[in-house]
């Protein structure tokens, strides 16, 4: 059974969770504190999803997740169009159960609308029901191209901007990417149909904020209204947690900041060993608070992107530490600071283990870059 923390408490009514706290709570549910025995939709489902601007980021969250992971088995999932690829939170790609990606969609909508908002000089005089009408019975038809799209779309309205018809047609509909776009191995560039049309159903009414409330608590908490604001790319959530407040626990961070949590979620004890993790770029470990300091020391904040690149990250004892890359015949580690020789050899047999899980016919080397400062 999973040792609860004991918080401390203030003169406030909530106690207190420390970052260390929270460190180990968010990776107890992010399925990062130790390897889950679930499968791999199962895994996609209790995370809401894993972000996919790439195609192998999930497969790499997926390994440093779950115990015996291989990579055909989320790629015979996308095969058999049990998960697929679509624009959901933060207007991002993810990749979603047939299930998630049916009910979250709708649930962000309202984000996409607003998204919509950034282009409208581009679609002057552009009736929007009309093309989100024409651009189904495009994509419906057979799947295309957003350069397809994009050129269908403005013979209709030749004075439009064409980037902000293609992004008007991913605002209004839940377009999926199709196979062999997204499976592990293959190429393919990006084609798009309707969610409906390659799942073979209707989407189903979104579901309530309230109950996506609780997934998100289970996946990401503990939690304030921030955070989830900032995961879900949506506002205004503030009413949802004060309707389930009586069924939730309260805390406060060491700001003072109020967060929220299920009352049975494992808070483990702080001192719990973390082992290291390799992750993929775009994890969303790092990308789903308004506070990120539970993952990423204030050192080394904004250390993981340079521009327009996010490196693949690694933590050691739960935190971020640094940047890994496979170059040619080798795994290089390039941690933000110095590490321990203990830290060293895990770090080592981690890899070793994440290799033998992505790259079973592949021989590497794994060594220590040059520290980046």
């Amino acid at each position: 059974m999973t040792k609860r923390s004991r918080p401390k408490t203030t003169s406030a009514t909530s106690p207190v969770l420390g970052t260390r706290e929270l460190n180990r709570a968010t990776l107890e549910r992010q399925l990062l504190l130790r390897r889950s025995p679930l499968g791999a939709e199962a895994a996609v489902a209790h995370l809401l999803g894993l972000q996919a601007q790439n195609v192998k980021p999930p497969y790499y969250a997926l390994a440093a997740r779950l115990d015996g992971f291989r990579p055909e088995q989320l790629s015979t999932l996308m095969a058999d169009r049990d998960v697929v690829r679509i624009v959901t939170m933060r207007s991002t790609i993810h990749t979603h159960t047939a299930d998630d990606c049916l009910t979250l969609r709708p649930l962000v909508q309202p984000a996409r609308d607003r998204e919509l908002t950034n282009f409208r000089k581009g679609l002057e005089g552009v009736d929007l029901d009309r093309l989100a009408l024409l651009a189904r019975e495009l994509v419906e038809a057979e799947p295309r191209t957003l350069k397809e799209l994009r050129e269908a779309l403005l013979a209709e309205w030749p004075d439009a901007d064409p980037q902000s018809l293609g992004i008007a047609a991913r605002c209004r509909l839940p377009l999926v990417q199709v196979t062999p776009r997204g499976l592990w191995g293959r190429s393919g560039q990006v084609a798009l149909t309707t969610a409906e049309h390659w799942l073979g159903r209707s989407a189903g009414p979104a579901p309530s904020v309230d109950a996506t409330v609780l997934r998100y608590l289970a996946a990401f908490g503990p939690a304030s209204v921030k955070d989830m604001q900032t995961w879900a790319g949506l506002t205004r959530l503030r009413e949802a947690f004060e309707r389930l407040r009586p069924e939730l626990v309260t805390f406060r961070d060491e700001n003072g900041v109020e967060l929220f949590d299920l009352p049975d979620a494992p808070r483990p004890d702080p001192g719990t060993p973390a082992p290291p993790r390799f992750l993929p770029e775009f994890d969303n470990l790092l990308l789903s608070h308004a506070d990120r300091t539970r993952v990423v020391p204030a050192e080394y904040r904004g250390r993981s992107w340079v521009g327009n690149m996010v490196h693949r990250t690694f933590l050691v004892d739960g935190f971020l530490a640094g940047v890994w890359k496979l170059i040619d015949d080798a795994l290089v580690i390039e941690p933000f600071g110095r590490l321990g020789k203990g830290a060293r050899t895990e770090l080592v047999q981690e890899g070793e283990r994440m290799l033998t899980a992505m790259h079973p016919e592949s021989s590497y080397d794994i060594r220590f870059g040059t520290v980046i400062a």
